[in-house]
């Protein structure tokens, strides 16, 4: 087994001192919430009790298989987007847990909430309830769609935003099979959690050279739609259009990494200097370099289909390590493709250090990976364990002093 690392004693980075309460839940807002934990925010996730029979909580508490004898209610998903956060387990439906909870406001620089907002107003938490409490409150709304259209106020999981926002249509797009399919990673959860995120780091940065707190609301199809569409506008940008939607490189079903002897690559020659290394180790001489269809890089991207098939022909010529050893000399683009189960052993990753083994008091050893983001002088870190639900309700109780009227 990996070293045990040590849990930092306490937060280093930007956000030290910033303190959030966090009602969001499953991926999205965790995410997000996770980013500014990581980065020295003291993150407070407020979670429901359920009905008592074990089902309360953060519904991702609850997706996987972990260590038998384990906690209830501490699941692999959980895990990787709930560190470095204290929970608290209140039932809004009573008097004392709303006392409780507008005391929190009132500790609180970030109200984060992605419970649908009409819930929030039902339970006395709406922007103009809060801010009541506290005026500079930062309150963000992790929504599923902007309240000015007609979507406002509808369930929204990233099965449905892929499909809303276009992502169900680039699989079709890239391949001919006309089925729109989701993309098998919770692309929408998290490129909404990211938004989020920043979001709440630029109100932040508002109210300190104002004094202001303000509404933010962060809506996923439309965080998505926008991120997608970066690229995929394409030649719809223009009015009049003056092509397709859908990158053309991008959208190429030869766009893949590509067989070796004895595995597969990720190649990509990218200007007229590489393309023209890469013909030639490769062993086709200038012959290629001097057709008029390569030529360039917008005859290439005419092209593409045929100037993938040529890379694929040569990637099979040689093994992996050949192409890398030909290749990395000549700064041409090129990696080893891994396969998930490879990642732990990929030589970058253990470099930096990117996995990091723990031990959680109750489920034992665990995987986590490091902040990817480096600051010089205020280093994120990882000072305390995903936490069981409710693990910290009386010492905040305690802490915010719950038994004094609010």
């Amino acid at each position: 087994m990996a070293e045990v690392k040590a849990l930092a004693t306490k937060a280093t980075g930007p956000l030290a001192g910033v303190r959030i309460l966090d009602l969001t839940s499953v991926v999205n807002g965790a995410y997000g919430t996770q980013i500014l934990a990581d980065q020295g925010a003291d993150v407070i996730k407020l979670e429901d009790p359920g009905s008592g029979r074990g089902d309360g909580g953060d519904i991702m508490r609850w997706a996987g298989h972990p260590p038998e004898g384990s906690p209830k209610g501490m699941g692999p998903i959980f895990l990787t987007i709930n560190r470095n956060k204290r929970s608290i387990v209140l039932d809004l439906k009573q008097e004392s847990a709303r006392r409780a909870v507008r005391r929190l406001i009132k500790w609180a620089d970030v109200f984060a909430a992605s419970v649908r907002y009409d819930g929030l107003k039902r339970l006395g938490l709406g922007y103009e309830d809060v801010a009541a409490i506290k005026p500079d409150i930062v309150y963000v709304h992790a929504a599923g769609y902007g309240s000015d259209g007609p979507y406002a106020g509808q369930p929204a999981y990233d099965d449905l935003i892929q499909s809303a926002s276009g992502c169900a249509d680039v699989l079709p797009r890239t391949d001919g099979n006309p089925t729109p399919r989701i993309l098998p990673t919770l692309v929408a959860d998290k490129v909404s959690g990211l938004f989020m995120s920043q979001a709440i780091t630029a109100a932040l940065f508002h109210r300190q050279r104002t004094g202001e707190g303000q509404f933010v609301e962060v809506p996923m199809l439309e965080c998505v739609t926008s991120f997608l569409m970066v690229e995929h506008l394409y030649d719809q940008t223009y009015q009049p259009p003056t092509g397709q939607y859908g990158y053309v490189r991008v959208v190429n079903p030869n766009r893949k990494p590509f067989r070796t002897k004895d595995g597969w690559i990720g190649l990509l020659p990218y200007t007229d200097k590489q393309w023209d290394q890469f013909f030639e180790v490769a062993g086709y001489g200038d012959t290629i370099a001097k057709d008029p269809r390569f030529s360039d890089y917008f005859t290439r991207m005419k092209h593409i289909s045929e100037l993938y098939g040529l890379v694929e022909e040569a990637a099979a010529t040689k093994t992996t390590q050949e192409w890398l050893d030909l290749l990395k000399p000549l700064s041409i683009p090129v990696v080893k493709t891994n396969r998930l189960d490879d990642l732990p052993d990929d030589p970058h990753l253990k470099a930096v250090d990117f996995f990091q083994t723990y031990e959680h008091p109750q489920i034992g050893a665990y995987r986590a990976m490091r902040p990817p983001v480096k600051f010089s002088k205020t280093p994120a870190n990882i000072r305390m364990h995903p936490p069981t639900l409710g693990e910290h309700t009386d010492d905040i109780l305690a802490e915010i002093g719950a038994d004094e009227e609010a």
